[in-house]
């Protein structure tokens, strides 16, 4: 079968793969859509981020070159003889956070974690396997593409819980990348009253204010903090770092409110400096996420049967494996409009 591997820095390839054995607790799904994340892209910059090379990854077993993306959803192919939970043609999304399973689920990722598609093979080609316990069934309200969008929005739920956002409250949005404009989304679901995003691209700017930003700052013309605190004055209750640089982690700080919170959402592919005077002045919390637990993943496929996460609007461009390298990650390298990138496999609906 076809599949985009990744062998290191600017070097993914397009090439034929076996699928490996399923396991009994395994399902096979035939792949129907996959989208592009931020993660992905990382690998493809400055990698390798999370993509083992010197060792095989603990908790998968592989190592690169492995087959990329972690963010899909299809139809159950083939079941295992232990699988019990669902049965050939279910329509299904991939949650591919792979843990020890020894703690709760608050602290089960804290214990060490593997992504299906970053630290083992995943879901950009026709067919994937993955545990039992990693597959979601999809209601029938959404699409098979819808379903490529839920492991993205579950980060945004999973941040948004994280920042403890409450009705009424004022929050800031430092990215309007799809990670950024997803936790707009959630943000506006969980009751926000002000959200305010911030980034560098006017297009991006345009694309917040169409998915349900109150308002909009381009950081390259004005002080991203003093904007903020001109529509909030004492500072917002929440931000989220979703950019994963040095002047947005300072800004976001300095935007929120004494005692209030800043979430990391983003990741740091590299280490920065910064003084922690700026929370001693301030009183600002600091907290962060990493992807989601189980239970976000599935109260993330509920809000969005019903319709109140709406996250269709991020989707930018429909690509082909094929064209994954050129109209897929270099895309999004140059091209600040696009936002998600999501490839087609069987095309199924």
């Amino acid at each position: 079968m076809k599949a985009a591997v990744w062998y290191g820095e600017k070097d993914i390839r397009i090439e034929e793969r076996e699928l490996k054995a399923l396991k009994d607790h395994e399902v096979t799904v035939r792949v129907a859509w996959a989208g592009i994340c931020g993660s992905d892209l990382h690998e493809y910059q400055e990698g390798p981020v999370f993509v083992p090379t010197e060792s095989a990854d603990p908790l998968t077993g592989e190592i690169a070159p492995l087959i990329m993306g972690h963010e899909f959803a299809g139809t159950i192919e083939k079941v295992g003889t232990n699988v019990t939970k669902f049965k050939v043609g279910d329509r299904v999304a991939i949650n591919p956070t792979i843990t020890y399973g020894n703690k709760p689920e608050d602290l089960d990722v804290y214990d060490g974690f593997s992504f299906i598609g970053l630290h083992g093979d995943g879901g950009f080609t026709s067919f994937a396997n993955a545990p039992e316990e990693n597959v979601f069934l999809l209601p029938d309200t959404l699409s098979l593409q819808d379903g490529a969008l839920v492991e993205p929005t579950a980060v945004a739920v999973q941040a948004v819980k994280e920042g403890n956002l409450q009705f009424g409250d004022t929050v800031a949005i430092f990215g309007a990348g799809p990670i950024g404009l997803l936790t707009l989304i959630a943000a506006k679901a969980a009751g926000a009253s002000k959200i305010i995003v911030l980034d560098l691209s006017e297009t991006r700017l345009e694309k917040a204010i169409e998915l349900g930003a109150t308002h909009i700052v381009n950081s390259g013309k004005e002080d991203p903090v003093e904007a903020i605190r001109t529509i909030v004055p004492g500072g917002v209750d929440v931000s989220f770092e979703v950019a994963g640089v040095t002047p947005t982690f300072e800004q976001s700080v300095a935007a929120t409110r004494p005692r209030g919170t800043m979430v990391i959402v983003s990741i740091f592919a590299k280490p920065i400096i910064w003084n922690p005077i700026q929370l001693t002045n301030t009183g600002v919390k600091i907290t962060s996420t990493i992807a989601y637990s189980p239970t976000s993943f599935q109260q993330t496929v509920d809000l969005m049967g019903t319709g109140q996460l709406k996250p269709q609007g991020i989707i930018t461009s429909e690509i082909h494996l094929d064209d994954i390298v050129s109209k897929g990650f270099e895309a999004l390298t140059n091209d600040k409009s696009q936002a998600k990138i999501l490839v087609e496999l069987s095309g199924e609906k």
